[in-house]
């Protein structure tokens, strides 16, 4: 999900999610199972918080269509410096690279 309409990610708008879900839910041998984003960065973790949230209110209200093939167990969100507040905001999956393996140069 593109929910800060950066033009330097790539990712669904959060106008075009129920669309593409119904599209998808039409697809066979295809399931969705989760959802994906990476917020703005700044130097605040918390800043983070709104983007987090707002990517669980998506998951819940696309439990709420009933849409076939649609399960959206996982929410990858939150990197090293922010996971403890996605995590806080319903996280399943967090990308931790840095905090393991150090800065890419």
């Amino acid at each position: 999900m593109n929910l800060a309409h950066e033009p330097t990610k790539s990712g669904v708008a959060p106008d075009d999610f129920k669309p593409l879900m119904e599209l998808l839910s039409d697809c066979a041998g295809l399931e969705v199972l989760g959802l994906m984003a990476i917020p703005p960065v700044t130097g605040d973790h918390q800043a983070s918080r709104p983007w987090f949230r707002r990517l669980r209110e998506l998951r819940e209200s696309a439990e709420s269509w009933g849409l076939p093939r649609i399960k959206l167990h996982e929410l990858s969100m939150g990197m090293s410096h922010d996971f403890e507040v996605a995590i806080e905001e319903g996280a399943t999956m967090v990308r931790v690279g840095t905090a393991i393996f150090g800065s890419r140069v």
